[in-house]
């Protein structure tokens, strides 16, 4: 398995943590090696068990793909997976070219419709997407490789994301003044197609009807963007906390501060994983009604999709619900967490991928 080289393994970014959950379950039975960049804070070399991670140097794209192919040379592997780098993928192929090789596409990011990528795309055995909507995208991009494509949705730690007591609940929202609130929450890269205004404006609007709501804003963005989401919520007289970035290994316990948990997204999110530990945590979602977050979500039995994702009234509209109605709120909250373990657990997608590669290497 070979990474992109932006971020290293462990890390928390969405494709190497992905990365790395499949790895552990391919290695309960197999022997597996994934390659991703040296950092200053990791060793060159980590095993667990059959499971092997080797840092090569990055630098630049260039250099880390030829330290990938250093690597690789001259050894043995039944099967190669590349995640989201569809020019790396072409250029191990070509140095491997009796060993079935795969793409695992987590976005649209790096397979614009242009002629390079499309040669490039071509010479995979296989390219997997991590959900329909992003599988019929791509057929729709590149229509002569359709039938190459497959799809295998992600998958979340069951253990590590699951409901919280109530003494631990109530312990996670006091360390934040949120004991007595109603607490809207959003998980994920504060950036404009995430739709965070949408949030502070639904806010506004839930609060007539629920007075104690609060929203909580967990992650990551550029500092001019957040000031003016914060100049917003001042204007709008809502009450935000804005937590910054936290660490993917411990963002479990920022989900126990949700009694609901928004997803506003604004533009096609290929899967939506952020709902998928929502719902293993316990949380009741409400998300915008696009891309793959509807293979995940069904309407009003384990959350709520929004189709006019753009208004805020139609956010407030089922946040008030949800608060309004704890019956309601708990049976969203067991459903969710029972979509999550008959779908998600990483055990599924691992097991998926790995009857889809058995069946090319028989070919």
């Amino acid at each position: 398995m070979v990474a992109p080289e932006q971020i290293p393994v462990p890390g928390s970014g969405s494709v190497e943590i992905c990365m790395l959950s499949l790895a552990r379950q391919f290695a309960k039975h197999h022997q597996v090696t994934l390659v991703s960049r040296l950092h200053h804070h990791t060793p060159r070399v980590s095993k667990m068990g059959r499971l092997t991670i080797v840092r090569v140097p990055a630098g630049s794209p260039s250099r880390y793909l030829g330290s990938v192919l250093h690597y690789i040379k001259g050894k043995h592997f039944d099967f190669i997976q590349i995640d989201n780098r569809p020019h790396y993928m072409a250029k191990v192929k070509e140095a491997f070219p009796r060993t079935p090789v795969a793409l695992f596409l987590h976005s649209l990011t790096f397979v614009p419709k242009t002629d390079h990528v499309e040669r490039s795309l071509g010479k995979a055995d296989l390219i997997i997407g991590n959900s329909a909507s992003l599988k019929k995208i791509l057929e729709r991009r590149f229509s002569g490789l359709g039938h190459k494509i497959r799809t295998v949705h992600l998958g979340v730690d069951t253990v590590r994301f699951n409901p919280p007591s109530p003494a631990l609940r109530m312990q996670s929202k006091r360390k934040y003044g949120l004991e007595t609130s109603f607490t809207m929450l959003f998980v994920g890269r504060v950036i404009p197609r995430k739709g965070v205004p949408v949030l502070i404006k639904a806010a506004q609007l839930v609060r007539r009807k629920v007075p104690r709501a609060k929203l909580v804003v967990a992650g990551g963005g550029k500092a001019r963007y957040l000031a003016s989401l914060k100049a917003l919520a001042k204007r709008l007289t809502v009450p935000v906390v804005f937590l910054g970035r936290k660490s993917h290994a411990h963002i479990h316990e920022i989900y126990r501060l949700g009694d609901c948990f928004l997803c506003p997204s604004q533009k096609h999110e290929a899967f939506g994983l952020v709902n998928v530990e929502a719902m293993a945590a316990g949380v009741p979602v409400v998300a915008s009604n696009i891309g793959g977050i509807r293979e995940i979500i069904r309407h009003g039995e384990n959350g709520y999709l929004v189709g006019h994702y753009q208004s805020p009234e139609a956010f407030a509209r089922y946040i008030i619900r949800i608060a309004k109605d704890p019956k309601l709120a708990k049976r969203l909250s067991i459903q969710g967490r029972k979509t999550v373990l008959r779908r998600f657990s990483w055990s599924h997608p691992a097991g998926r991928l790995l009857r889809i590669y058995r069946r090319q290497i028989r070919r």
